[in-house]
């Protein structure tokens, strides 16, 4: 089969196209043949850790290094481990490689039916491969946030960032629980934000929104570029700041929810450009620039 390979740490050149062995489930796995994945901003900070750092890293955590790049995938179950319960040949199934070595930038990928860092599970019928390949990282991240936070209706959010991946999802969900979302994002974004279900929009090129008078009861950082202290004036007494900086996890009640909300359709995936499983290492170049509007999509099929 054929998959990017990641046998180093630096810049996207690293990343090499190869013809590797197709990969054999195990009795508790399952092999997918993958239609689409993702680069995310994981994705390529994963990249850029030197390997000396990041082996011991993957042993006191308990994941292994990623051999093959891509935390998410998308695509169709070919066969399963005689233990395998939960799935079936022709599944459509998405979910995240997290702790695995081999990820989803490749034509398959065998996950574990269940394990401590990823998940998996049943795409809905109304949601395509590309689409799923771009939700279970974002839409997670945002749920786990947004639950630490305990937000519930009537109250405001600000959502720094909300162009993301993570922020376009933490818009959706925000909304979605009765909250109103003050979103801050740039001039070229702010439509798209709209059509997401914003209530108000700073636009940081022309304003600080750091400066706003109105005060939240939620600071949620999308981007990971703020502190407590910078956003400590705009929280209500008692309010709560939030960033992706912090530690979150994959679990698969917020995969559950996110089934749930995808087939009603009350959340959508925001792509912004697709490559092709060659083009991935020009993908990462796109991200690395940081001007990705929700998420970078690999079309394998």
């Amino acid at each position: 089969m054929k998959a990017i390979l990641c046998r180093r740490s630096g810049p996207p050149d690293v990343l090499k196209f190869e013809e590797i062995e197709k990969p054999v489930p195990g009795e508790n796995e399952i092999l997918l043949e993958v239609y689409a994945s993702t680069v995310t901003r994981g994705d390529t900070a994963l990249r850029k850790i030197p390997r000396f750092i990041l082996a011991p890293m993957g042993l006191l955590l308990g994941f292994k290094s990623k051999k093959i790049s891509g935390v998410e995938f998308a695509g169709v179950v070919e066969s399963v481990g005689k233990n395998v319960t939960l799935f079936k040949p022709g599944d459509r199934a998405f979910g995240t490689t997290t702790g695995l070595s081999a990820g989803g930038n490749a034509e398959y990928v065998c996950v574990p039916e269940k394990w401590k860092h990823g998940v998996v599970a049943k795409i809905p019928d109304n949601v395509s491969f590309t689409e799923a390949a771009a939700m279970p990282v974002g839409f997670m991240t945002a749920c786990h946030l947004l639950k630490k936070a305990n937000i519930s209706s009537n109250q405001s959010v600000l959502i720094h960032g909300a162009s993301g991946s993570v922020g376009t999802y933490a818009v959706q969900l925000a909304k979605y629980s009765g909250t109103e979302v003050t979103a801050v994002c740039s001039t070229s974004n702010i439509g798209m934000v709209k059509g997401l279900g914003a209530d108000y929009i700073i636009d940081y090129t022309k304003e600080d929104y750091t400066n706003s008078r109105k005060k939240f009861d939620l600071v949620f950082d999308a981007a990971g570029k703020t502190s407590r202290r910078q956003c400590k004036q705009l929280l209500k007494p008692g309010g709560i700041y939030v960033s992706v900086k912090s530690p979150t996890k994959e679990k698969q009640e917020y995969m559950e929810l996110l089934i749930r909300l995808a087939g009603k359709g009350k959340i959508r995936a925001v792509i912004d450009r697709e490559f092709t499983l060659e083009q991935v290492p020009d993908a990462h170049r796109y991200v690395d620039t940081g001007r990705k509007k929700g998420n970078v999509v690999i079309r394998i099929k």
